[in-house]
């Protein structure tokens, strides 16, 4: 399985953007998936995670109201919509597949395939 993340970018504070998460090598529709960033100098950190139906979805507190986690099985692809951005929110944005079907939410030593990351930064 490959995952292919994109939609970064450089934004202004009060922004948004859309991150979309491409998988190939078979179909995700089974998998539990999950955003996770990392800033320079600081562990990576769970951001959204959504199991493989779409029926449960989890966030990071910072998060809350701000960040959407979706997906599209029929495309097999997962996006975060990122509202309301600000320069905390600065990172690289890793998308993550669990094969368990079991939902694991922030929990990233669960997760079996990472996207290579895309970067967001967010200027004041």
């Amino acid at each position: 399985v490959q995952l292919q993340a994109s939609g970064g970018g450089l934004v202004q504070a009060g922004g948004s953007l859309r991150l979309s998460c491409a998988a190939s090598g078979r179909t995700l529709s089974t998998y539990g998936m999950g955003w996770f960033r990392q800033a320079p100098g600081k562990e990576r950190e769970f951001v959204a995670a959504i199991s493989w139906s779409g029926g449960t979805t989890g966030y990071a507190e910072f998060v809350k109201g701000r960040f959407t986690i979706s997906r599209d099985n029929a495309k097999n692809t997962l996006y975060l919509q990122m509202n309301s951005l600000n320069p905390e929110d600065t990172a690289v944005y890793y998308c993550a597949a669990d094969r368990s079907g079991i939902y694991h939410g922030s929990n990233y030593k669960m997760y079996d395939y990472w996207g290579q990351g895309t970067q967001v930064t967010v200027s004041s």
